[in-house]
């Protein structure tokens, strides 16, 4: 498809794709309460669920967004920088190479470091 579709969107579906393209998470009321009741679920604490989303999001070749939020999770349900390392490091043979590598700059952007520049 090369041209835009035309139709009628109403104000309130507007608001919410705006939001969310803006990374206003208060938009996913909904989603949130349903990832709290899939954690409750699940049997594991916070931290670990946390963790294990991240490990599914490397596995994945998830888009930078996903991390973003993820790792603010994690970090928030008391994992360390260092935990989400042993995660990277504890999947990389399972997923491959390159899909670690793949999440390393996401997970660096996502934890507020900077991009290397050059040969590292």
């Amino acid at each position: 498809m090369s041209t835009t579709v035309h139709v009628d969107v109403d104000n309130d579906i507007e608001r919410t794709l705006s939001g969310l393209a803006l990374g206003d998470v208060e938009v996913l009321e909904e989603a949130l309460e349903l990832r709290e009741v899939a954690r409750e679920n699940s049997g594991l604490d916070a931290r670990s669920f946390a963790l294990v989303k991240i490990a599914a999001l490397i596995a994945l070749d998830s888009p930078p967004a996903s991390y973003l939020w993820q790792i603010s999770n994690a970090i928030d349900a008391g994992a360390s920088p260092r935990d989400i390392l042993g995660v990277l490091r504890a999947i990389a043979p399972q997923v491959g190479g390159p899909k670690a590598i793949s999440a390393a700059p996401e997970i660096m952007v996502a934890l507020g470091l900077s991009l290397p520049s050059g040969d590292v």
